[in-house]
């Protein structure tokens, strides 16, 4: 099974990728924005596109990655990235299904105040990538195509964990750790993340 978590950049789609890993036995986050940085830093500058996405490589190197992992790997994989272009989606996630391949999509939505707040505590502010993308990105993902949505302004990322695992029809583990160390792990996930780009 794929657990596809979608969302607008500053949703929680990685915070909850990793909490769930975290707490589903037999699990592996597979981040397609890796290879999308490194396409973007080996291509030249005057035929570089402004968005990997818009790589038809990237598209297929993703879908056969998964397909391929979705194969030989009997645990879960979870995919945390934001993607809202239709016809990107079925080139990944459509065929993927196609080939018969369990996928549960879910998108985390929000308010723009919400996910303003959330990217101010990310350090991202007016003139970042994410921000100038948030508004385009939540009306696409408002469409259909992009259902099942989870709104998440007034949830805890332990509650929107506990959403997508009980309608996925997966079994957490107890989570023993203190709120201290659940904030160090979570910030650490953050940090992570902006170092890849």
């Amino acid at each position: 099974m794929i657990i596809w978590i979608n969302g607008t950049f500053g949703s929680g789609k990685s915070t909850a990728a990793y909490e769930l890993q975290r707490r589903i036995r037999s699990s592996f986050v597979y981040d397609p924005e890796r290879f999308g940085y490194w396409l973007m830093r080996n291509v030249p500058r005057e035929i570089a596109k402004p968005d990997f996405q818009d790589y038809p490589l990237w598209r297929e190197a993703n879908y056969q990655l998964l397909k391929q992992i979705s194969q030989d790997y009997k645990g879960i994989m979870i995919v945390p990235m934001t993607l809202t272009n239709e016809i990107y989606f079925n080139e990944i996630i459509g065929k993927l299904r196609n080939n018969g391949i369990e996928i549960k999509h879910y998108t985390l939505m929000a308010t723009e105040q919400t996910i303003e707040k959330r990217l101010r505590q990310r350090f991202e502010g007016k003139k970042s990538w994410a921000y100038q993308q948030m508004e385009a990105r939540l009306k696409s993902l408002a469409r259909d195509t992009f259902k099942e949505h989870i709104m998440t302004d007034h949830m805890t990322i332990d509650e929107v964990v506990a959403t997508i695992a009980k309608r996925s029809g997966v079994e957490l583990l107890p989570d023993r750790r203190t709120k201290i160390k659940k904030r160090v792990d979570r910030l650490v996930i953050t940090l992570k993340m902006g170092l890849l780009k």
